[in-house]
């Protein structure tokens, strides 16, 4: 979860004029390029306090020198965990106290996914504080100046109890919202826009991207059964209001913008919220044809091309920093154009290829693709998820990360499940359907557990420790498998996939989840995909006859994702869920099917779009359910 961040003056610091600040700029560039690759710890204060990793090791260290262990949850590319590790980790008496009484550990949130899904809530840095037997006795969000550090950690030595927990609603054991729940849902999604800002919530802006696809979906619904009336006008003015963040010189997209306005961005560029971003475009693109969509979204493929390619493996980095200098706010550095910013340095790229960032991104790039026909963004996303599979993959099906403590993680499996599923569409290649078929079983051998409501964020460790507790389900990480999970059920007619994307469901229809939420739309999105039937689009014909293909390359434009999409070449394999036949063809068709029922053969790419639409309205209720 993206939390308010201070303001970026820190008080008691002295004004810089623009000259000294460009000056500390280039001074800091050849220090940039000696640190260049440290990504995994924070920047070591002048007299630190001994970070460690996060292991048992530390709370076995705890409980013989009966101190309590401290967790910073940071990020590489984070500016305030910049600010945090300069002034209050360098802070004298806040070492003091630390060095006194405290085991300190340093985990990098994106690499640890298990920490950060249990503790997103408190924003990046996290601060955490344990007993020695991992009880949680304090959670902080966000940058703690030295003063308030020095009393938190002096009240804790004195009083080492534990603040109250949070209150959670119970899980549901349901797979589907209640209509209850659903309307509430709705309501609160209309209810939570900020029209004067055109965005969903308020504190940050940035486009969510879930929100912006349901509008899209149903733009057209009348009162009664969807949202209101202005769901496109919500849409296309936060799509436009997302236009802020785009960095004018390099492209990409900066993470968010804080005071309620899109005006004052943090620098830090993700390689989720490029992907997100890059998705979300291409659907504009492909349903309202406003070419500033399709521009923004060429500029995201431009950044990822030439700051987060691995120019040698094809594979994706995680993260360009948000500062050119640690901790120091950037604003004047990324008003330069590109001689002036390359003069200074680059802001520092975390060149770890995780499979859950390169998941993310070659999704994208296949959604790219797909709307627009890039070719380029396909050969990228083939590339990069040949490189995975050669180098994250697990035995059975799942993925991980390159070095996995407590792994494997939901989050790599799941990210490169729905990549491949989306490479199968788009490229009609069987391998990538037998991968995301394989990523589909892993997840439920290795991250369903019967008792509890959803899909875990890591697999149950053998022995639980402080260090290795229960994981947890994660809301979005559910949504997204349950979404991915149903449509793959559709496309290889396995009933245990379907059951599988039930159980993630669980996760995801507590009572009053939804509510708490800016955007519930991803759960409204999960809700009716998990029990509607798909279109189904099949292309009949030899791959190599162009009017095929021309046929397919108009089917791949359809916006909405939630489509069941193959072609079938009367030469080849079977489909891998042959529940449909056709006839024999002299030239090459599509064929549409929804409710029982398909179509005529349709030869004409231009009338696939109403055909696809028409069908699109009839398609309801999963019968085999």
């Amino acid at each position: 979860m993206l939390t308010e961040a201070p303001p970026y003056t820190i008080p008691g610091a002295n004004p810089m004029t623009p000259t000294l600040r460009l000056a500390l700029f280039a001074l800091a560039t050849s220090l940039l390029t000696a640190c260049a690759t440290v990504n995994t710890a924070p920047a070591s204060p002048d007299h630190p306090p001994r970070w460690e990793a996060w292991s048992n090791d530390a709370f076995d260290r705890a409980g013989r020198q009966d101190r309590l262990v401290l967790l910073h949850l940071g990020a590489v590319w984070c500016h305030w965990c910049h600010v945090m590790e300069e002034k209050t980790w360098r802070d004298p008496a806040v070492v003091a106290l630390l060095e006194r009484s405290f085991v300190t550990v340093y985990a990098d949130q994106d690499s640890r996914p298990d920490l950060a899904n249990r503790y997103e809530d408190y924003g990046w840095p996290a601060t955490i504080v344990f007993d020695a037997d991992g009880h949680e006795l304090l959670k902080r969000r966000g940058y703690i100046p030295p003063e308030t550090m020095q009393r938190l950690l002096r009240d804790l030595t004195h009083d080492p109890s534990a603040e109250p927990e949070d209150a959670r609603p119970t899980p549901s054991t349901a797979w589907r919202l209640t209509p209850e729940a659903r309307t509430a849902a709705l309501a609160h999604q209309n209810q939570r826009y900020d029209r004067a800002q055109a965005s969903w919530g308020r504190p940050q802006k940035f486009m969510r991207w879930d929100c912006v696809d349901f509008a899209l979906r149903h733009a057209d619904d009348s009162t009664e059964t969807g949202p209101a009336p202005p769901a496109l006008q919500q849409a296309t003015d936060t799509l436009d209001a997302q236009l802020n963040l785009l960095d004018p010189v390099w492209g990409g997209v900066y993470q968010y913008s804080t005071r309620s306005v899109w005006t004052n961005p943090h620098f830090e560029k993700l390689a989720r919220t490029q992907a997100a971003n890059l998705r979300t475009f291409a659907r504009a693109w492909a349903q309202l044809r406003e070419p500033r969509y399709r521009a923004a979204g060429a500029e995201l493929v431009r950044y990822l091309d030439t700051f987060l390619r691995d120019p040698d493996t094809g594979a994706f980095y995680v993260s360009q920093d948000a500062d050119v200098v640690p901790g120091e706010h950037a604003g004047a550095y990324f008003a330069l154009d590109d001689a002036g910013r390359r003069a200074l340095g680059v802001p520092h790229v975390d060149t770890h290829r995780y499979a859950r960032e390169n998941g993310w991104i070659i999704e994208a790039l296949a959604r790219w693709s797909a709307a627009t026909g890039d070719v380029a963004a396909l050969e990228h996303a083939v590339t990069a998820a040949s490189w995975v599979l050669a180098h994250r993959a697990l035995p059975g099906g799942g993925f991980h990360d390159e070095a996995d403590p407590t792994g494997p993680y939901l989050a790599d499996t799941l990210a490169m499940g729905r990549a491949t599923l989306a490479l199968y569409e788009l490229t009609a290649d069987r391998r990538w359907f037998d991968a995301s078929l394989a990523a589909a079983r892993f997840i439920d051998a290795h991250f369903r557990r019967d008792d509890v409501p959803g899909l875990l964020t890591a697999a149950p460790p053998a022995h639980l420790t402080p260090a290795t507790p229960m994981p947890l389900p994660h809301l979005e990480e559910n949504v997204d498998a349950a979404r991915w999970l149903a449509l793959l059920a559709h496309v290889s007619g396995d009933a245990e996939v379907r059951a599988t994307a039930w159980h993630a469901m669980r996760a995801v229809t507590t009572p009053g989840e939804a509510i708490r939420r800016a955007c519930p739309a991803g759960i409204l999105l999960a809700d009716e995909e998990i029990d509607r039937v798909p279109v189904h689009i099949t292309i009949v014909g030899p791959r190599d006859d162009p009017r095929a293909r021309a046929l397919f390359t108009a089917a791949l434009a359809w916006p909405d994702p939630f489509r069941r999409l193959e072609w079938f070449d009367p030469t080849g394999p079977p489909l891998p869920n042959p529940d449909t036949s056709f006839p024999p063809l002299k030239e090459p068709a599509a064929f549409l099917c929804a409710e029982g029922a398909c179509s005529s053969p349709i030869r004409d790419p231009a009338a696939l779009p109403a055909a696809i639409a028409r069908f699109s309205r009839t398609a309801g209720d999963d019968a085999t359910q």
